[in-house]
């Protein structure tokens, strides 16, 4: 039927759907790391997700070997937010002063995702650029993110969330299968919150 003009639109919204934004690094100075990860968590993270177009900004720590050390994920609107005046504005695409320590820094920006998950405290983030058996095989139901931006390496890419119940040994994972820890609370825009994951100690 079609609808009457001046009447209520009583059709269903288009869905919006995010794109993940990942910046990946590991830190090659030791005397400094401690206070660059307060730099990142504490001032660095909460004004990205004061950026317009940034929804959520969480920080993580690899527990597994053969991939950087920390990884940021984001949901982001796109392309375009990470291009504009106010990302950079706010400390978007470098590290300040620490940018000399930072080493094996990747930046990707991904697809199919409506947001990234929310990864708490006691929980972990399992994320696989074989495929997806891997997880699906520890009872795991990942999902699946394709790069449209930036590195685009890995090009695919699984993740998924570990609750508290779930034990995995990192030494039986696959390799490109890498296991992260929450170094914060995941932040949403708006919402004020701290990013210090609470009991956990964010250098660990």
């Amino acid at each position: 039927m079609e609808h009457q003009q001046g009447g209520p639109d009583t059709r269903c919204p288009v869905a919006t759907l995010s794109m993940i934004y990942t910046v990946e690094c590991s830190f090659a100075d030791p005397a400094s790391e401690a206070e660059w990860n307060d730099f990142y968590s504490l001032e660095k993270l909460p004004a990205l997700i004061s950026v317009s177009g940034f929804h959520t900004s969480q920080r993580f720590k690899a527990l597994s070997t053969g991939c950087p050390v920390y990884l940021a994920m984001h949901s982001i609107d796109g392309l375009a937010v990470l291009e504009g005046d106010e990302y950079r504005q706010k400390g978007g695409g470098n590290f300040a002063r620490w940018q000399q320590h930072i080493t094996h820094w990747h930046r990707n920006l991904y697809g199919a995702l409506e947001r990234a998950p929310a990864i708490g405290e006691g929980e972990h983030l399992i994320v696989s650029a074989v495929g997806p058996e891997p997880l699906i095989e520890r009872g795991l139901a990942p999902d699946r993110m394709r790069a449209v931006a930036l590195e685009k390496c890995p090009e695919i890419r699984w993740l998924a969330k570990l609750d508290s119940s779930i034990r995995l040994d990192v030494d039986t994972l696959p390799n490109a299968v890498h296991l992260y820890a929450p170094m914060t609370a995941q932040l949403t825009s708006g919402s004020g919150a701290l990013p210090h994951t609470p009991g956990q100690n964010r250098h660990a």
